[in-house]
């Protein structure tokens, strides 16, 4: 089996190649290095059955010719990151739904299995928790950047539900909820590594808003083994499936874990949201996943403990700074 990842030198796509090597599949990489990077992938290059490219999603004649020679694609590539959605929301929206459109169109040629990644973002300021896959959704208005991304991915979603329905496509979509873990960086605004950074160097560890906004921090290899058993579910094409925990936590409350955990003296500060983002700035205060429909497809249900996960990233920020 050869797996084409795109978006496969960033965060989950670096440990699900990792991951499918280990049971002896072929993978392929392809990734610009935007968000991405090969220090992601420094265990992997020059093994056997591995193979990566430096290339855009966006690129049809790249994604053309390595669709046509693996078996099936998981689609990954994408902006990511509050910060970068907020300050680029014009890149955010065309390179989330060009790719998606992309990789899509070269896989509808000989109907090659397509698993897309999508966001729990999508369910926007909604208030009914947990999130159910087929709830409505509600976004914010239109002036504001904050739910550029949103739309974007659930314009992917739509797009690829509909390159089942009229050309056949086998679409598998997975909304991601709040993934964290090892190797995942802080540059974009992703708030653990943040936190963890912070608290090691004994700076002051940054909340954003009120800190009472609570989200469910999943990790990265309960990530991967979901999207590994979503590709072998032939039951999970055309579904839309929530991927992650439901352990809710605060905001705050994960600074004080993070703060227990490291060892740390460092002081949590709350920093407003218009002087961290854009003037406006919505955030919504729960989102936190129904995991029935990843357990009845899949037989499987994330279990790794925050506080595990928590110690992995502290550990992970460590090892970098040494």
């Amino acid at each position: 089996m050869r797996t084409l990842i795109t978006g496969g030198a960033g965060f989950i796509g670096s440990h699900l190649a990792e991951a499918l090597l280990a049971r002896g599949e072929h993978v392929v990489v392809l990734d610009d290095l935007s968000t991405g990077s090969l220090s992601n992938l420094e265990t992997l290059l020059g093994r056997s059955g591995f193979e990566h490219h430096v290339g855009s999603a966006c690129d049809s004649q790249v994604v053309a010719e390595l669709v046509d020679v693996c078996d099936r694609t998981v689609h990954l590539a994408a902006a990511v990151g509050v910060k970068l959605i907020v300050e680029r929301p014009v890149h955010t929206i065309t390179t989330n739904v060009e790719a998606a459109h992309v990789v899509l169109e070269a896989s509808a040629r000989d109907k090659k299995p397509v698993l897309l990644a999508s966001t729990s973002e999508v369910y926007g300021k909604s208030e009914k928790v947990p999130f159910k896959e087929d709830d409505d959704l509600r976004l914010g208005a239109t002036s504001r950047s904050r739910w550029a991304y949103a739309c974007s991915k659930a314009l992917d979603e739509w797009l690829g539900l509909a390159y089942l329905r009229e050309k056949g496509v086998p679409v598998t979509i997975a909304r991601f909820f709040n993934v964290v873990g090892p190797r995942q960086t802080g540059r974009y605004g992703m708030v653990l590594p943040n936190f963890a950074r912070q608290a090691l160097a004994g700076d002051p560890i940054t909340v954003y808003g009120s800190g009472e906004q609570a989200r469910c921090f999943g990790h990265v290899a309960d990530a991967v083994e979901a999207i590994i058993r979503l590709m072998a579910s032939a039951d999970a094409v055309g579904q839309v499936v929530n991927v992650g925990t439901d352990e809710e936590v605060t905001v705050h409350e994960l600074a004080k874990r993070v703060r227990r955990l490291a060892g740390s003296e460092s002081e949590i500060v709350f920093v407003p949201y218009e002087e961290a983002y854009a003037e406006g700035f919505e955030d919504m205060l729960r989102r936190i996943p129904d995991l029935t429909r990843l357990e009845r497809l899949t037989g499987f249900r994330p279990q790794t403990q925050l506080d595990v996960t928590i110690e992995q990233v502290l550990e992970s920020v460590r090892n970098n700074h040494r």
